[in-house]
């Protein structure tokens, strides 16, 4: 007799769609939730850096509902600079307080800042 014979931690996992064992399954895996732009409120303010280097940061984005590297890419192209993801605080190099401000009001997204 095994330690969980007749319990449901003896039986293999199942999908819950399609009911077949989780390694023979070919569902698609469900879309991730995605709030809407208009809905949140994005902060940007500019930063300085150790020897004088100034950096764009945008904050109040949770990474849960949004496409934080999609995001970061399109700032970074429209404004023709590097950048990094830090902490769900999106860091854009220079001072590019106009533009990024330009690019997420025509996402959707309300700005402060």
């Amino acid at each position: 007799m095994r330690l969980f014979e007749g319990t449901p931690f003896d039986r293999p996992p199942e999908c819950e769609r399609c009911g077949r064992l989780e390694s023979e399954c070919q569902c698609p895996p469900p879309e991730p939730i995605r709030l809407a732009p208009e809905k949140q409120t994005a902060v940007i303010a500019i930063e300085s850096r150790k020897n004088g280097k100034r950096v764009t940061v945008v904050r109040g984005l949770r990474a849960e509902g949004n496409d934080l590297p999609g995001l970061l890419a399109k700032l970074k192209l429209q404004c023709g600079a590097g950048g990094t993801l830090k902490d769900s605080e999106i860091e854009i190099q220079g001072e590019q307080l106009d533009r990024v401000r330009q690019v997420l009001t025509k996402i959707g997204y309300r700005v402060k800042g």
